[in-house]
């Protein structure tokens, strides 16, 4: 894996994030047994590990340095990232499927930490303080990515420098289903911030709420852009929720002390990895509006569906549609 050095711009005097944290030591129960001995970060959409978008989605952002939590098992992860001159030398006369696998040695530096047991999110993300320091940083779980066309880190990554505490991420679900999620609740943002992008005040977030009791409909996503005083708030953070030590917790902690915290709406189109039917319905989007692949699988996918039944494959080609904003299916 290449170095890269990592130069922070200063917005109003506070350095920008320019280190990731990805938590990844889960069991990942949900995908067993495929993920006996294979970790879920790594399960292929299409020809690329779930991990290396989340990878793509940080360097995409400027973000080079990459701290992976990881747990027993998980050693192949950053096997991924590393050389293979073997692998190299035998596909020297296929230069572009070369290039594929030397990119993702020069993605960004991967580092790991071992969480030796998994206590929840806020004590997997306390492992991160010797290496991140007292700097901020970003935080992205393994599961979840966004289209690289519709990029979300750039803006939370200016935000966290500006206000120089927490930032999060939120997008919107049907109140029906706010049980399912973390929910905020918000209040207008300062005036100042309104050129970055759509950013909230938040005052508080509850923990998968029923509709009745929801204060919005507005989820949390899986990307968190934090100071430094993350750290010491987390050791001041009772076990919660599971008897686990939640980063939600923490940032609650940090909130009530006055550290602002902000978020961003986010619009764009969301890939969730986390269940079988959201890995499922990622792979199924992605093929469909890949370039070499999708017009062939488009028709391949219709005519499985359809089956005779031309209403289920207009819905299903329109799903396709939405998913990637529109594009010709």
């Amino acid at each position: 894996m290449s170095e890269h050095s990592a130069n922070p711009s200063a917005t109003r005097g506070r350095s920008r994030a320019v280190k990731a944290v990805i938590p990844a030591a889960g069991l990942a129960t949900r995908f067993l047994p495929a993920t006996k001995a294979v970790p879920k970060e790594l399960l292929p959409v299409v020809d690329r590990p779930v991990l290396q978008y989340i990878v793509e989605e940080a360097a995409q952002a400027g973000i080079d340095d990459i701290l992976l939590i990881t747990g027993r098992g998980k050693t192949s992860m950053v096997d991924h990232f590393d050389r293979r001159p073997d692998l190299e030398e035998r596909l020297a006369k296929k230069p572009e499927l070369l290039a594929e696998v030397k990119r993702t040695e020069e993605l960004a530096a991967i580092y790991t930490v071992r969480q030796p047991e998994q206590l929840g999110l806020g004590h997997a993300v306390g492992y991160a303080e010797s290496h991140v320091g007292d700097a901020p940083f970003a935080v992205l779980l393994g599961d979840e990515f966004v289209k690289p066309s519709e990029p979300l880190l750039p803006a939370m990554l200016e935000l966290q420098a500006r206000t120089g505490g927490v930032v999060l991420a939120f997008f919107e679900v049907d109140p029906a289903e706010t049980s399912r999620y973390g929910i905020a609740s918000v209040e207008p943002a300062e005036s100042e911030y309104g050129d970055i992008a759509e950013v909230v005040k938040v005052t508080g977030m509850v923990e998968k709420p029923s509709p009745s009791d929801a204060p919005s409909n507005l989820a949390v996503l899986g990307r968190y852009v934090l100071p430094g005083k993350i750290f010491d708030a987390i050791r001041r953070t009772d076990p919660g929720s599971g008897g686990e030590i939640q980063l939600t917790d923490a940032m609650e902690l940090l909130r009530t002390e006055g550290v602002p915290v902000h978020a961003i709406v986010y619009r764009g189109t969301r890939y969730d990895t986390g269940m079988p039917l959201g890995y499922l319905q990622t792979v199924v989007q992605i093929a469909a509006e890949r370039e070499d692949l999708g017009a062939e699988f488009r028709k391949w996918l219709a005519e499985f569906v359809n089956n005779g039944d031309e209403t289920v494959t207009a819905a299903v080609l329109n799903g396709m549609r939405d998913a990637s904003g529109g594009a010709d299916t």
